[in-house]
C-alpha cells in the first residue's frame, strides 16, 4: 500500500511539485513564516477560534441553549483527539513514506519526518476541530473551515505531505466530527448542563450577567452578537 503516488505523471506529485515550487521562488523569511505557521500557527489559532466562541457563547440567556452550545464547543477538541487516533492504524496499514524520501527536488522547510505520510495529523486536527466549530456556530465554523485549508495547503507547501495526505485528512477529520456528533451530544450536554447549575463553576457555560438577567422578572435580553442557534444549540 505504500506506492500511492510514485509516478511523476501521477497529478498527486505534479501538484505536490507545482505547490513546493512555490517555496523555492519565496524569499527565506517568508518560507520560515510558512513553516511555522504550517507546523504550530494554525493549530494554536484553531484552538483561539474555538475559545472565543466559546467565551461569546456564555451571553447566551437560555440555560439549556447555553449547555448545548458548550456542549458542541467541548466536542471540537474531542473529535480532533479522536481523528488523530483513528489515524494512527491508517498509517501503518497505508505505509506511505514522506514525499521527499520517493521525489527529488522538493523544497522541505522542517526537518524530522521521518514517520508516514497518509493521512496528514495537522490537516486531521483542523479540520475536525472546523467542522465540529461549525456544528455549534456557523459563522465560527466557516472560518475554521478557511483555517483548516490554508493548513492544508502549508504542510503541501512545506514539502512534508503529498495534496491526497491533505484531502485524506479533511475527510478523516470530517467523518469522526459529523459521525460521532450525536453520541458526543448525547454525553457531554447532560455534563454541561449540570456544570452550569453549579455555583462555582457555573460560568464556564454562562456569564454571571446572563445569569442574573434571566433571574430577574421582566428583564429583557438581547443575543448577544456573532452567536447564533445551529445545529447544536
Amino acid at each position: 500500500m505504500a506506492g500511492l503516488a510514485q509516478s511523476g505523471s501521477n497529478p498527486d506529485v505534479e501538484l505536490l511539485y507545482d505547490i513546493n515550487g512555490l517555496a523555492k521562488d519565496a524569499p527565506h523569511w517568508f518560507d520560515k513564516v510558512m513553516e511555522y505557521v504550517g507546523e504550530y500557527g494554525l493549530l494554536f489559532a484553531m484552538v483561539l477560534l474555538v475559545l472565543w466562541c466559546w467565551w461569546t457563547g456564555r451571553r447566551r440567556a437560555d440555560a439549556d441553549e447555553a449547555a448545548s452550545s458548550a456542549a458542541a464547543l467541548l466536542w471540537a477538541p474531542l473529535a480532533a483527539g479522536i481523528a488523530v487516533l483513528v489515524n494512527v492504524p491508517i498509517r501503518g496499514f497505508v505505509e506511505r513514506p514522506r514525499p521527499f524520501r520517493d521525489h527529488q527536488g522538493l523544497e522541505v522547510l522542517v526537518s524530522g519526518k521521518d514517520d508516514f505520510s497518509f493521512v496528514s495529523d495537522h490537516a486531521t486536527l483542523t479540520m475536525a476541530m472546523a467542522v465540529a466549530l461549525f456544528v455549534a456556530n456557523r459563522r465560527f465554523g466557516l472560518v475554521g473551515i478557511g483555517l483548516a485549508l490554508l493548513e492544508g495547503f502549508c504542510r503541501v507547501y512545506m514539502g512534508v505531505h503529498y495534496p491526497t495526505d491533505v484531502i485524506g485528512g479533511f475527510a478523516l477529520g470530517t467523518a469522526v466530527a459529523l459521525l460521532l456528533s450525536p453520541l458526543a451530544m448525547a454525553l457531554l450536554t447532560p455534563l454541561t448542563r449540570a456544570i452550569g447549575r453549579s455555583p462555582r463553576a457555573g460560568w464556564l457555560i454562562r456569564s454571571r450577567s446572563s445569569q442574573q438577567g434571566a433571574l430577574l422578572p421582566g428583564t429583557r435580553t438581547e443575543p448577544a452578537s456573532g452567536t447564533e442557534r445551529d445545529l447544536a444549540a
